[in-house]
């Protein structure tokens, strides 16, 4: 039988749950699909998983495993009515308990896989409308190769992934010497081992429990020295958001987690000694779709920066080197739009002295991570007009430019850090 502690948050699992999870006694397969407020996409994902599972693993025992945030709109009800009973596949949907938050569902879906003993654990955004049954041969097989987690890695629209272009790819590389495209991408796959791994991790009530969750899966999956490969999975088409507006709580709680991490023991160690950096295998077939274009607000971004100046300038200007805000300060008084672009040594600086910063810091860090906002907004807004008459293939070519700049000029954090 499945003994969940009655301590408030010490599972994710609610009880209507638990009593299915045990009926089934083992699976195969684990398949999480959090979600929240999805009801217009979570079928799809629901009858690709399905359909993917059947084709490519009809030997193994399946499970879906719907992690809910408690939408209020018809999402839950829309996954219960979809059919599954023709695959040998099950389906539980339920509302998870925790924090509200992506790490809270995923630890609903991790307690679920590690009862079940299942062999191999994959997870996939609730909004995915590119998702086929290829995704999840490309995700789940590398787990049978020996490998223990897998990456996705994404053909993306030139600015989409924004959190993931300016700073997360960037960190990751530098600091942990791993050149994992899409640290944050959503949609990954993980062994038995490192599961229970990350269930034993006293993480669960931080900013992990929320939109933190894929940047610490993979740095742990990196420091704790797994076996770590990228599945192609082709176009990434999903409910993009428009930075200007959507991500500043996921800006938040990725670069908070991400700060957190470097300043953890374990961690700090890990990233010191680390030069330079190393690919990391890619695996499986393109599956053949192109991205989608799709437009940013860059004057909504410009504004944002500009009102983050007029009540953060005092901020920036003891926290940032002189040079960088000079550039700041022109950036500001810029009349010209077209002409808004900020350099990439400024942003690498930026982020450095800001990581150093938090860590520096005693009490309230997020309420310093605010003020960076406005930044990471303007360097949007930058990498708007720097890109926006390039190919997709340009775009990613000055992307691994900047990444290459944060690995060079990793001495000036350690300088920082002393």
């Amino acid at each position: 039988m499945l003994v969940l502690p009655s301590v408030r948050f010490s599972t994710a699992l609610r009880e209507d749950a638990r009593k299915k999870i045990e009926k089934l006694k083992y699976v195969d397969i684990v398949v999480g699909i959090p979600s929240y407020f999805s009801q217009d996409t979570i079928a799809y994902v629901i009858q690709q998983v399905a359909r993917g599972l059947e084709r490519y693993f009809p030997d193994k025992k399946s499970l879906i495993f719907v992690s809910d945030g408690g939408s209020t709109d018809d999402t839950r009800e829309v996954a219960q009515e979809v059919d599954v009973s023709q695959y040998n596949i099950e389906k539980i949907v339920t509302i998870y308990r925790g924090i509200p938050g992506k790490g809270s569902a995923l630890r609903a879906v991790f307690e679920a896989a590690e009862f079940l003993k299942a062999q191999a654990v994959a997870t996939f955004d609730s909004d995915l409308r590119s998702i086929t049954p290829e995704w999840v041969k490309n995700i789940i097989e590398p787990i049978y190769d020996e490998f223990d987690y897998v990456c996705p890695y994404y053909k993306r629209w030139k600015f989409d992934g924004t959190i993931t272009n300016t700073i997360a790819y960037n960190l990751t590389r530098a600091l942990y010497g791993k050149r994992i495209r899409q640290p944050i991408g959503g949609d990954f796959g993980m062994s038995s081992k490192l599961v229970k791994d990350y269930l034993d991790k006293d993480v669960w009530e931080t900013e992990v429990a929320k939109f933190g969750i894929d940047i610490w899966m993979t740095t742990t999956a990196i420091v704790e020295n797994y076996n770590i490969c990228q599945a192609r999975l082709g176009a990434k088409i999903h409910q993009e958001k428009d930075p200007s507006k959507d991500l500043s709580d996921m800006y938040r709680e990725v670069v908070g987690t991400i700060f957190r991490l470097m300043e953890q023991e374990k961690y700090e160690a890990y990233w010191k000694k680390v030069r330079g950096s190393e690919p990391v295998p890619i695996v499986g077939k393109y599956v053949g779709i192109e991205p989608e274009p799709f437009d940013i607000d860059r004057d909504s971004l410009i504004e944002y920066f500009r009102i983050g100046y007029n009540n953060f300038s005092p901020i920036w200007k003891s926290l940032l080197e002189k040079q960088d805000f000079k550039v700041i300060e022109r950036l500001f008084t810029l009349e010209d739009l077209d002409e808004f672009i900020m350099p990439i040594d400024t942003w690498v600086r930026i982020v450095y002295r800001y990581a150093y910063h938090f860590h520096i810091t005693p009490r309230q860090k997020f309420k310093l991570l605010n003020t960076m906002i406005p930044l990471y907004n303007a360097k949007v807004a930058s990498i708007y007009n720097e890109l926006k008459e390039k190919t997709t293939e340009e775009a990613e070519e000055y992307y691994e430019k900047q990444a290459q700049r944060f690995e060079d000029m990793k001495d000036y954090l350690l300088k920082l850090w002393k």
